[in-house]
């Protein structure tokens, strides 16, 4: 083994359907070729380790589009490759996100027999009028029976709500909330409804209809979130992401670390580290287009850019900030050099400080709860 550890991503394009609020990169196929998608990956592993170095894994991430319609031989193949290519251990967090349909919850253990140790379920809502407006293919009592098979098969595993619905209210809220608590384990994701751009949600909106909660309101159920998690022993280690201390979700903290990751799959990005500079990569957006080039012999690597110090420290502030932990400012002076510390405006960061969004004790830069909350609007002013 050579370097510092690394976090590998792979990403399946897939769903059954796009749901309506989703930006992320993924496709709805009528069929697909397992086999020919499973080679193309193995193969795309392959020209990323060439590129990453041998190294430890500290986790693996099956993300999507929906990786749990993704064959479970599949996700085997690619972890037995992976463990050749670098180092698997018993350790290693690996990861594969789900539905909570009743086909996809049939295979968890399928999934855990190839090797996955931890399971993330896309429940978004435990509310059926809720699931159908976020447009969802699984009603309440589905996911709820798919939490359960995950807590029977697997030793960790996390679920996803969203909130900031429209007409939702803090006791709507707040009764959902104890109903996850008591479904979970050690790990909850809870996210805000946002109105992305190239979503339909987006184009609804802007034709007039209303379908996120107003903001007062969204900060009133933030607030409530943070103070219920936090009692139950599940505090904010992430604007979004909630676990009882030790149980955090080791390859996201990878990405909010700054750490070293290689993206495979079509649309996937990475940042790894290689001569002394921090190379980010992407690779082939579109899933036909990806497959062709694997398959011709070009490689599917889209864009590789040696980044500068400045921008280093721009992602390095804008990922670490989410944390609850902050940013070391030795971590600044590793990733961006010596003196790199002194980038941050001393006025800029002294009007966040008076206004209870920052806290720069103790050698670490922390976003409060409130800085977090509007942490767009504290980066963009920071970092201008």
């Amino acid at each position: 083994m050579t370097g510092k550890p690394l976090a590998l991503y792979v990403h399946w394009p897939f769903c059954l359907s796009k749901c309506p609020y989703c930006d992320f990169n993924s496709h709805v196929r009528e069929t697909i070729d397992q086999d020919r998608w499973r080679a193309a990956l193995l193969g795309d592993l392959e020209a990323a380790a060439a590129a990453g170095g041998r190294r430890a894994l500290t986790s693996i991430f099956f993300g999507g589009g929906t990786p749990s319609l993704m064959a479970a031989r599949t996700a085997g193949a690619i972890i037995e490759r992976a463990a050749r290519l670098w180092s698997v251990t018993p350790d290693t967090e690996i990861t594969l996100e789900a539905n909570p349909t009743s086909v996809e919850a049939g295979r968890l253990a399928d999934y855990r027999a190839a090797g996955v140790n931890r399971v993330s379920l896309g429940v978004q809502a435990l509310d059926d009028a809720a699931l159908r407006f976020l447009g969802r293919g699984h009603s309440a009592a589905e996911a709820v029976r798919a939490v359960e098979a995950a807590a029977r098969i697997f030793d960790r595993f996390s679920f996803d709500l969203i909130y900031g619905r429209p007409g939702q209210t803090a006791g709507a809220w707040r009764a959902e909330l104890a109903q996850a608590l008591a479904l979970a384990d050690d790990h909850l994701s809870l996210y805000q409804l946002t109105l992305e751009p190239r979503t339909a949600f987006f184009r609804r909106a802007q034709a007039g209809e209303a379908l996120i909660l107003d903001e007062d309101g969204t900060a009133a159920l933030y607030e409530l979130t943070q103070s219920l998690l936090a009692d139950a022993g599940m505090p904010a280690y992430e604007i979004s992401n909630h676990a009882k201390p030790g149980r955090e979700c080791r390859h996201n903290l990878v990405y909010w670390r700054y750490g070293d990751y290689l993206g495979v799959g079509p649309g996937a990005h990475g940042r790894h580290t290689a001569e002394g500079a921090k190379v980010a990569t992407r690779r082939i957006r579109s899933p036909e287009d990806w497959l062709g080039a694997l398959e011709s012999g070009q490689g599917a690597l889209a864009e590789e850019t040696r980044l500068d110090a400045r921008e280093r420290f721009t992602e390095l502030m804008m990922m670490g900030l989410r944390l609850a932990e902050g940013v070391p400012m030795a971590r600044i002076r590793a990733v961006c050099g010596e003196g790199a510390e002194t980038w941050i405006d001393r006025g800029k960061l002294r009007d966040l400080v008076d206004e209870g969004y920052l806290d720069p004790a103790a050698g670490v830069l922390r976003a409060t709860v409130a800085g977090r909350q509007r942490l767009d609007a504290v980066l963009a002013h920071l970092l201008a």
